[in-house]
């Protein structure tokens, strides 16, 4: 990215060269000949370059607000706009979440607050599944 200056001076010199794209180059060492070709262009449309670049939102206000409220309708389930829209990404989702609803998503801490980690649970089914008296061999043959 070349700041403004940079483009504007490019810009003048391809204009005093005669518009000669590598006599420019070799001058100044830095556009490419389809960055002068563009800036140049822009230049003769708005007599003047832009300050900087912007890029279009991809997505409009209303597209977020019904991605959201999928995600919300649906038991808060960051999976399911995705697969049903097939559109945003993870991280993208989790982005508009809390741009348009801060407090839809608290994360849970694992530690306690002396930094000690919870005991585990166990469920009866982990415990059953490794008793010595329940395992079976299985014979395959």
């Amino acid at each position: 990215m070349h700041s403004y200056e940079d483009r504007f001076r490019a810009v003048q010199l391809y204009i005093k060269l005669d518009k000669r794209v590598g006599l420019t180059i070799r001058q100044l060492g830095y556009p490419t000949k389809n960055a002068l070709k563009s800036w140049y262009r822009e230049y003769e449309r708005r007599l003047d370059l832009p300050a900087g670049y912007v890029c279009p939102p991809r997505c409009s206000q209303a597209h977020k607000a019904r991605v959201v409220g999928q995600y919300l309708e649906h038991s808060r389930c960051i999976a399911e706009p995705i697969k049903a829209l097939g559109y945003p990404s993870r991280s993208l989702l989790s982005a508009w979440l809390q741009e348009l609803d801060p407090q839809s998503r608290t994360r849970a801490s694992v530690r306690r607050h002396d930094g000690q980690r919870p005991p585990r649970i166990r469920s009866d089914s982990a415990v059953f599944r490794r008793h010595p008296d329940c395992r079976r061999r299985l014979h395959f043959g």
